[in-house]
């Protein structure tokens, strides 16, 4: 009725009440197949373009309701002809088209970003490589965008970086094509505010972790170290691992990453030259005995440190690799007093661990040999969690320095 507003005003509360009332399908998923065989889905994705925005937020409001997970579990086979429907119909990408035109400074569009992410997350949940579509249907470049808008902190703000860890989890596409968007230097320049501000709130501080990881995702895949090369993403985290702020921890696990395997070469030697050696072995001299809140644990400081030291040792060229030798000569070799420390500290965790193991195998339970197997890689990943792992580094560097570095290491 474009000519007649009040006309038009009625059918569009008549819509509003029918998208209502269909909150109550939600809660009868054994539903969902009459809904997609009466075409309803596609009519409900339909009504994400309409021209009121109130529409669309209303449908948005439902669609999160339809995909709740709880739901989606009630009826396995409702639920995949939900998703399914859903997928033909392009739902990411008309979500992100709908988001482009939200204000988040009005209450109820706020509540329609959040909303919409919510639907996301329940999707990925049910289906997790539904995540690579939804990345390449513009909702990982929306997230990039919305993540500098510079606003208050917020809770769409948190929840951004709760999708963007779960978009980033386990997809190999998803990191690669973050790289491509220049994602890397969005989650630095983030991530710069933490250098001298600690989060405000647990919530703020649960955002930062939610960055730090999803940078440690990224630099699992191989351009991405050079990107983070580049931006000058070891100059931050040395900074940091210096201000002694609560981002010193994911620093110090993003160095890890960053470092480590033949794709870290460059990084090493950068960090070298950067003079980073004088920043990570305080850290490996002594561990902070407690960060202001609880951010990581003094054994996963230990690993993070030590596996450093160990990648830059791997992949230093001789040049820096003769200045990281030397370091451990310094002050009367403290450092492979340190390393010793380290060495029986693990080690004892190890004959812990190893007890309990040889007490739980003679559990007649574990005599079947396809079950023994399976159990031999449980026991070995429990030995890993434990210390083994820390000690494999330790001890690696213990070697390394014995057979390469001045005579005086061994002799100590």
């Amino acid at each position: 009725y474009p000519d007649l507003p009040e006309k038009f005003m009625d059918s569009e509360v008549e819509l509003n009440d029918i998208l209502q009332e269909m909150h109550v399908v939600a809660t009868q998923p054994e539903l969902y197949p009459i809904l997609v065989e009466l075409n309803a889905v596609q009519s409900i994705l339909g009504l994400l373009s309409h021209e009121n925005t109130d529409i669309s937020i209303a449908v948005v409001d439902l669609l999160q309701e339809l995909t709740d997970v709880d739901s989606l579990h009630e009826s396995q086979e409702g639920a995949d002809m939900l998703i399914d429907a859903l997928i033909d119909g392009q739902i990411v990408a008309q979500l992100v088209q709908n988001l482009d035109r939200l204000d988040e400074s009005i209450k109820e569009e706020a509540e329609g970003v959040h909303n919409t992410l919510a639907i996301v997350e329940n999707l990925t949940e049910f289906r997790p490589d539904l995540s690579v579509q939804a990345a390449q249907q513009g909702l990982l470049a929306w997230i990039l965008k919305r993540l500098k808008v510079k606003m208050p902190f917020e809770a769409n703000k948190l929840y951004c970086s709760e999708i963007l860890s779960i978009l980033l989890q386990n997809h190999e596409e998803n990191k690669k094509l973050l790289g491509e968007i220049d994602g890397i230097d969005t989650l630095l320049q983030q991530l710069s505010y933490f250098k001298r501000h600690d989060p405000s709130s647990s919530d703020e501080t649960e955002m930062m972790e939610n960055l730090f990881g999803a940078l440690c995702s990224s630099l699992m895949c191989s351009p991405n170290r050079e990107r983070f090369l580049k931006g000058e993403g070891l100059q931050l985290m040395n900074l940091m691992l210096r201000e002694k702020k609560m981002s010193r921890s994911g620093a110090l696990k993003v160095l890890d990453f960053a470092t480590s395997n033949v794709e870290g070469i460059d990084n090493c030697n950068k960090f070298v030259d950067i003079l980073g050696l004088r920043t990570v072995f305080p850290l490996f001299m002594q561990t902070p005995r407690k960060y202001k809140k609880k951010v990581a644990s003094p054994e996963e400081h230990e690993e993070h440190v030590c596996s450093v030291i160990a990648s830059m040792l791997k992949n230093c060229k001789p040049t820096q690799r003769q200045r990281l030798l030397n370091k451990f000569t310094e002050n009367d070799h403290e450092k492979v007093d340190r390393l010793m420390e380290l060495h029986f500290k693990y080690l004892e965790k190890v004959h812990a661990i190893d007890n309990v193991i040889e007490r739980e195998k003679e559990n007649p339970k574990l005599q079947d040999e396809d079950d023994q197997m399976d159990q031999e890689d449980k026991f070995y990943l429990r030995r890993l969690d434990a210390g083994l792992f820390t000690l494999q580094l330790v001890d690696y560097i213990m070697l390394d320095i014995c057979s390469s570095g001045p005579p005086s290491i061994k002799q100590r």
